[in-house]
């Protein structure tokens, strides 16, 4: 329990993990990928490190949400449909991963996360300086309740990416410019973090020592992360994104077929 306090390389490297993930976090998604790798390498089981994992999540999807919020990029009542399906998706995802594998979800993510790249790459609107939200319809709701139930449970069973996918899937949904995007994926990401996580309490699946030191570096990356993309634009997150997400995919590809 006091492994934290007795090794400080172990601190050390939480501390600049924690930290570079919830930069990257902040501004294109898939912290995840460098958070959960270290939690494993400390000794922790699989679903000890996805529980933990989340609880250190929280503190950089929180952070950056609210920061998003506070600069009037996030319309908590404009999402609310979202939320809902988002939280609920969380819940039975996260509740379903203790008992099923998911190795052919491990298979197929980095080819859904490369298509996500060459999108954003070639997605016109992804430029789009307009902060203008999408019109409230009946469809709307619909679309942003099968988002939010699908991303929600993905978040709950496995994780890695989620962030990417509300980025990408928000841009051509809802036809909205990649800051408002990434507002909107910071946000739903902390409500199925914080879901998912009160589920892994649940079922005793947290160290709560490691999560809480890896969270509060992931505050400091996540708020400069998500201050310097408000600041710069879509201009400075748009070849971040891209380059993460790519890294993202060869990394989970080499993993899962190699």
């Amino acid at each position: 329990m006091f492994e934290l306090f007795s090794d400080p390389y172990l601190l050390l490297t939480l501390s600049i993990v924690g930290f570079i993930a919830g930069f990257i976090d902040a501004i294109a998604g898939g912290g995840g990928l460098l958070t959960v790798p270290v939690l494993l390498s400390s000794g922790l089981p699989p679903h000890i490190a996805l529980g933990t994992n989340k609880l250190a999540a929280c503190f950089s999807s929180f952070t950056a949400s609210v920061t998003f919020y506070r600069k009037k990029l996030f319309n908590p009542l404009f999402w609310i449909m979202a939320a809902i399906a988002t939280a609920f998706g969380a819940l039975v995802g996260t509740i379903i991963v203790n008992f099923v594998s998911a190795e052919l979800i491990n298979k197929l993510l980095p080819i859904i996360i490369l298509l996500c790249a060459l999108y954003t790459l070639c997605s016109q609107s992804a430029l789009n300086e307009s902060a203008n939200l999408p019109k409230t319809n009946a469809i709307l709701k619909i679309k942003q309740s099968i988002q939010g139930f699908v991303l929600g449970f993905y978040d709950g069973f496995a994780g890695p990416g989620t962030g990417t996918f509300w980025t990408v899937s928000s841009l051509a949904l809802y036809k909205m410019n990649i800051l408002l995007s990434s507002g909107l994926s910071r946000s739903m990401n902390f409500i199925s973090n914080f879901t998912s996580l009160l589920t892994f309490i649940y079922f005793g699946q947290v160290n709560f020592l490691l999560g809480l030191a890896m969270g509060v570096f992931m505050i400091v990356g996540s708020w400069l992360g998500a201050h310097s993309a408000i600041r710069y634009g879509s201009r400075f997150i748009r070849p971040i994104f891209i380059t993460v997400v790519i890294i993202m995919a060869i990394k989970l590809a080499y993993q899962a077929w190699f």
